[in-house]
């Protein structure tokens, strides 16, 4: 499709007005400064809308690259659904970005926010939860009046809008709907549905922020022929799109969680007090059900793990409890075909019990080609899950379905400039792509250490050689650190160590731990504090943002290889091997050098931020492919000379 020349001409003088040094972006935006890279992005960008292309983009940090997508996609006219990793960052796009592009361009564009049902109260299930009187503690009931009368005064329901009740409180779940438990038109509430209203903004917005689960969910819903969610749109824009194969991945599969069996067992005991009171075998068989599910949870390991299907079958304990958790199931389908006439509510408990069972049964049966069945164990919780190996089909049927413009873009798509891997994961071989380097002065502000004697990582001891050999560093940085542990396990290991490691040298650092409370709090604190010692794993490596002094060392315990016992891995890596290809040139250290380079874009987030990147693991430089990964990461200079990274810090050696 060749773009109309009047509407070229008009695009590249908006974008020159809006990045100019006496632009548009300087003048709304308090410390804006413009960056060739930014611009040529947003060039990139505004080509890939006007010939409905796809691009896939990586652009270092500090680029600006939101910035980068938000001008041409203001700019262009038409309908856009922005996307990306998480509400956090959703929230930002809502509620700063687009502000303050829409401000410096002096454009009418209107803007909605879209997050998935669970964020909006529910009048219906408030009312029941309001009723039931299940809530026992003072702080349960405190926050579920809160949560009434913030229902009474809200225009959104958004419930990030009631700091007072905290995000993960167990009253929230009883208050928001699911796609399973809305009453839909039925709902005598239905006038007034927050979820309703924000759908009804996002259709009529120019500009529609979503998350990638909700992006995926109405793909999902559109290919079950249940509607969708989501308007049509001249174009799509994907940041933090390094997330979208993993997220792919669980949405194009199937799962049966013991949360959505609990929840079932709940709505239905609640809808029979309300509309079959009279029947006592209904609330009997939803309380059979709930122990059910948690007997389930409970024929496994307390800790949090991810386990091949055929490893669980031979479990007796699996065994016994997967055959408990049918009959209860079916015995509460039975019961609820008996009772679903007496109320909408209880008919759609039906609907669902149905739809369990024959997920269950489906799980229970034989694989599919393609597809790896694999149990994951939570705290709480444990999900069944049937993923198929490759999403690149199905997405490349997405992207084929409608003409529009598709930008995918992160600071983390590439290895070494080769986007193969990413492009292979999302059938986007046809796909224009480009690469901006961070604009940041990485040989003045930041060092790479690589401690030299430290023993291989599979070795016992090793754990506690790599958290003494960072103690001179964390010691010279004045605390101001993260941690960063490629397992839980290891995470628990190296907090413990370093507790009695301050200790015993008199060192009053605070140490905080992931989990120990919401990563937001933890991040909080961790800048209030400014000389604080983080330690986490899996969440702190990406979409954390800490600038300035408060982080000045970041240390990585071991190169982040995917367990080769992770059931997805092992199936990624067993489909290449019978395919002739090498697992591990093509996938695993590909996708390793993306994750290590989330893990150290952690440190430098500004031009002023100085820092320390020490990454422990001796392969780095001692391996065939440690070369290949350290030249992905950003041009720091390198030491394997503690010294070196001790006079970075201005401490003597």
């Amino acid at each position: 499709m060749s773009a109309d020349p009047l509407l070229v001409a008009a695009s590249a003088a908006g974008l020159e007005a809006a990045f100019a040094l006496d632009g548009g972006l300087s003048r709304a935006v308090p410390g804006y400064r413009m960056r060739p890279q930014q611009l040529e992005m947003a060039q990139a960008v505004t080509q890939a809308l006007e010939r409905h292309g796809i691009l896939v983009a990586e652009a270092g940090t500090g680029t600006g690259k939101t910035f980068a997508y938000l001008v041409p996609a203001l700019l262009s006219g038409g309908k856009v659904i922005l996307s990306t990793g998480t509400k956090t960052l959703q929230d930002q796009l809502f509620q700063k970005d687009l502000p303050a592009v829409r401000q410096a361009l002096r454009v009418p564009v209107t803007v909605a926010l879209l997050k998935g049902r669970a964020n909006y109260v529910c009048h219906y299930h408030l009312e029941r939860a309001l009723e039931s009187g299940r809530f026992m503690s003072r702080d349960e009931v405190r926050q579920l009046h809160r949560i009434a009368a913030y229902a009474q005064s809200t225009s959104s329901g958004d419930k990030s809008g009631l700091l007072d009740v905290p995000e993960h409180s167990p009253v929230w779940p009883a208050v928001t709907s699911t796609r399973d438990n809305c009453l839909g038109a039925e709902c005598s509430h239905h006038s007034r549905c927050f979820v309703l209203e924000a759908r009804k903004q996002a259709l009529e917005a120019d500009v529609v922020v979503v998350n990638h689960h909700l992006f995926f969910a109405d793909i999902m819903l559109r290919d079950e022929g249940a509607g969708e969610l989501l308007p049509a749109c001249n174009a799509v824009i994907l940041d933090e799109a390094h997330q979208l194969p993993e997220i792919a991945g669980l949405f194009f599969g199937t799962h049966v969680s013991t949360t959505e069996l609990l929840e079932l067992a709940r709505d239905s005991e609640l809808e029979s007090r309300a509309a079959a009171a009279d029947f006592a075998a209904l609330p009997d068989a939803a309380q059979a059900l709930d122990k059910a599910a948690r007997d389930l949870r409970l024929a496994f390991p307390a800790g949090p793990a991810r386990l091949p299907a055929h490893g669980v079958f031979g479990n007796t304990a699996f065994a016994v409890a997967l055959s408990g958790l049918r009959n209860s199931l079916a015995a509460l389908g039975k019961i609820l075909e008996t009772q679903a006439e007496r109320s909408e509510g209880l008919e759609r408990c039906r609907q669902r019990a149905l739809e369990l069972v024959a997920r269950l049964e489906s799980w229970d049966g034989p694989a599919t080609a393609g597809e790896v069945r694999w149990v994951e164990v939570f705290t709480h919780a444990v999900q069944l899950n049937a993923t198929p190996l490759s999403v690149a089909d199905i997405f490349q049927r997405e992207i084929a379905s409608r003409p529009r413009a598709w930008i995918f873009t992160s600071a983390t798509l590439a290895v070494n400039g080769d986007f193969s891997l990413y492009r292979g994961q999302l059938g986007l071989e046809d796909s224009e792509t480009a690469y901006w380097a961070s604009p940041f002065d990485y040989p003045r502000q930041a060092l790479l250490y690589v401690p030299s004697g430290l023993p291989p990582p599979n070795t016992p001891g090793y754990t506690e050689a790599a958290v003494a050999a960072a103690l001179p560093l964390i010691r010279a940085a004045g605390g101001r650190s993260f941690f960063l542990c490629t397992s839980l396990r290891a995470m628990g290991e190296v907090h413990k160590l370093l507790q009695a490691f301050f200790q015993e040298a008199g060192l009053d650092y605070p140490l905080l731990l992931q989990g120990e409370r919401p990563r937001n709090d933890l991040l909080e604190s961790f800048r209030r504090l400014g000389n604080a010692v983080l330690v986490g794993s899996q969440s702190f490596w990406e979409g954390v943002d800490v600038r300035g002094e408060a982080l000045s060392l970041v240390i990585i315990d071991r190169l982040p290889f995917a367990s080769p016992d992770d059931p997805l891995v092992a199936g990624r890596i067993e489909q290449l091997r019978r395919a002739g290809r090498n697992p591990f040139m093509e996938y695993q250290l590909p996708e390793a050098v993306i994750t290590l380079k989330q893990g150290a874009g952690r440190l430098i987030r500004d031009e002023t931020d100085r820092g320390v990147l020490m990454i422990c693991d001796p392969r780095l430089v001692s391996s065939r492919y440690g070369k290949r990964i350290w030249r992905s990461l950003p041009p720091m200079r390198r030491t394997r000379e503690l010294k070196d990274a001790l006079e970075f810090f201005g401490v003597a050696p």
